[in-house]
């Protein structure tokens, strides 16, 4: 098999420019060009993964199969390939870190001293290579998180220029940067990009393609600028505009013949082209009519004056991929479940929700915070027989809405939240109390993929059997979904929640784990939660077929939606209503 080829996409001037929508759009398109691809995150951050870093700080965790906690990145990695990536396909400072103290605890350097700018950038490339051979790949392109000139990620840099400096032939270089255009000019400016650049070049790395991040096309003009100033040649300067949506980047780049000007430079023709499926199901979004208004009641989104999106990617691009596959657009609204705990508050927001929206989410969460709030986000899902999906901690919050309203048991509750609760019917799985006397609380929770046997005639069964796109994606009534939590049902309720009306729709195989629940079509049209995250595994082409059942039954209790009622605005990404926080 042929040495790997390493493609490395950088970022400079701001954070949050793209860079991971940049790396998994190229990903794509090598891939469509028949070569086995992978793409990896190397985070800066000494966290030894992303499981403990804080939502509103650094966005959304994401789990893969085998249960590492990661960079929401990782996540538009396995949207554009289709692909299920492992922990491989992660890594953070804290893990080189680490990794280069445990060997050098066993004399695993021989004796020698260890220095950080020898031993950590070698490490890094040790990952970087052993993480190719394992997948078998052709080409593996590495993001790095970051902007140039960080203190926080020179080892990845400096391991970049050994590992060009090793294989110049197999190693690429892509540098996004980001073109402003200040309102008191009017005017396009490139002197920040080329600014990165030149970064760059102070490190001994000089980028073969430089991505231009801009609100509009980058014109010939600055791409002249650019190349004049930096030595890179024009043609391997590409303009990526906002556009409608993340997942019509690989075609910007296609236009512009980004993957063949990236295969030449790392010595290698296309077997085929094939972007055809892609391609089709974009031009299927020209022909959208009408939309589906879903509301989400979180936390994790409110940050002083500003709406933080990244909190619950993935619960977005799933009711995206549902809303799509229903021949609607999507409209997300944001409430900010602290709201519910004011009784006016909660009254106005009650009244937006019933006259503006077709559908209720409760998404993850932790601790105790907005617990109060959400409990009366889901009750008034459940009385007005709006369609809900609770996801994990959404699905705990319906079963103590349950037992507190229609069991009778008040003041039910999680130990999480109140651990003398005189009826826990979520408690603490068995297995970790001994991790939280410890205060173990990184990459300790039950993680990754689990199985989940799903009940005959329930919601749930029909949603998988019906609406799912995947091969083989229910056999023998069990499905695999992703998992993330410490708390769980707790089964000495069971029974009781069971008498009450609840339908326990999945269980795990040994019959211990409450994976879902759910209401009777007869009581409720769509309530649903589930202790797993299916919006892990939903695809652009193959939406999570749960999401798809939500919005099928939104679509179906469709709220009248009164014209000025509320005002949409749009981020080139999908439409919310920024004026209900």
């Amino acid at each position: 098999m042929p040495a790997p080829k390493y493609v490395f996409v950088t970022g400079g001037v701001i954070s949050g420019l793209g860079k991971g929508i940049t790396a998994a759009a190229l990903g794509l398109t090598l891939k469509s060009a028949g070569f086995r691809v992978t793409l990896t995150k190397a985070d800066m951050y000494l966290n030894v993964d992303a499981g403990t870093m804080n939502p509103l700080e650094h966005g959304e965790v994401f789990v893969t199969d085998d249960g590492m906690e990661t960079d929401q990145d990782l996540g538009h990695y396995e949207r554009f390939l289709g692909e299920n990536l492992t922990r491989r396909n992660y890594f953070t400072m804290g893990q080189i870190y680490w990794e280069v103290l445990q060997k050098e605890r066993s004399l695993g350097y021989g004796g020698k001293c260890v220095e950080g700018h020898i031993h950590i950038p070698g490490e890094i490339i040790r990952r970087i290579k052993e993480g190719a051979k394992k997948d078998k790949v052709d080409i593996s392109i590495i993001e790095v998180g970051g902007t140039v000139g960080e203190y926080q990620n020179m080892m990845f840099f400096e391991a970049m220029r050994r590992l060009k400096q090793e294989k110049p032939r197999d190693v690429v270089l892509v540098h996004v940067v980001y073109l402003p255009i200040p309102g008191f000019l009017g005017e396009m400016k490139s002197k920040p990009a080329q600014a990165s650049v030149y970064e760059l070049y102070r490190l001994g790395l000089q980028p073969d393609f430089i991505v231009c991040r801009a609100d509009q096309q980058v014109d010939d003009k600055r791409r002249r600028t650019i190349a004049f100033n930096t030595g890179v040649k024009e043609e391997h300067i590409f303009t990526n505009p906002d556009v409608d949506t993340i997942y019509r980047v690989p075609l910007v780049l296609e236009e512009q013949k980004a993957k063949e000007k990236l295969l030449k430079q790392l010595g290698l023709r296309a077997k085929k082209k094939d972007l055809k499926e892609w391609r089709e199901w974009l031009a299927g979004l020209g022909k959208l009519k009408g939309e589906v208004r879903i509301a989400i009641a979180g936390k994790y989104f409110t940050s002083g004056d500003f709406a933080l999106e990244d909190s619950y990617v993935c619960v977005i691009e799933a009711i995206k991929h549902a809303a799509w596959s229903a021949g609607v657009n999507p409209v997300i609204g944001w409430f900010d479940v602290q709201r519910f705990e004011d009784e006016r508050k909660r009254k106005e927001a009650e009244a937006e929700i019933r006259q503006n929206y077709d559908g209720v989410i409760v998404p993850q969460g932790w601790g105790s915070r907005g617990v109060e709030g959400k409990l009366k986000a889901v009750e008034f899902a459940r009385e007005k027989k709006i369609p809900y999906l609770g996801l994990c901690f959404g699905m705990q919050m319906a079963v103590i809405e349950y037992a507190r309203n229609s069991l009778g048991l008040s003041g039910a509750n999680s130990e999480e939240v109140n651990p003398k609760t005189k009826y826990p019917v979520i408690h603490i799985m068995p297995e970790q109390k001994e991790y939280l006397a410890k205060h173990q609380y990184g990459g300790t929770i039950r993680l990754g993929s689990w199985p989940c046997e799903v009940k005959k005639g329930t919601i749930l069964e029909e949603a998988y059997v019906k609406l799912g796109k995947e091969p083989n994606l229910i056999k023998s009534s069990i499905v695999n979904e992703r998992h993330r939590h410490r708390y769980e049902v707790n089964n000495e309720f069971r029974e009781k929640l069971e008498k009450a009306g609840m339908i326990i729709s999945g269980m795990s195989p040994d019959g211990k784990l409450v994976e879902a629940v759910e209401l009777p079509k007869s009581v409720h049209p769509f309530f649903v939660g589930t202790q797993f995250h299916p919006e892990y595994k939903s695809r652009p082409l193959s939406p999570h077929p749960l999401f798809t059942g939500f919005v099928q039954a939104a679509l179906k209790l469709r709220a009248p939606v009164e014209s000025g009622k509320t005002k949409v605005k749009t981020n080139g990404k999908h439409k919310i209503d920024w004026n209900i926080l």
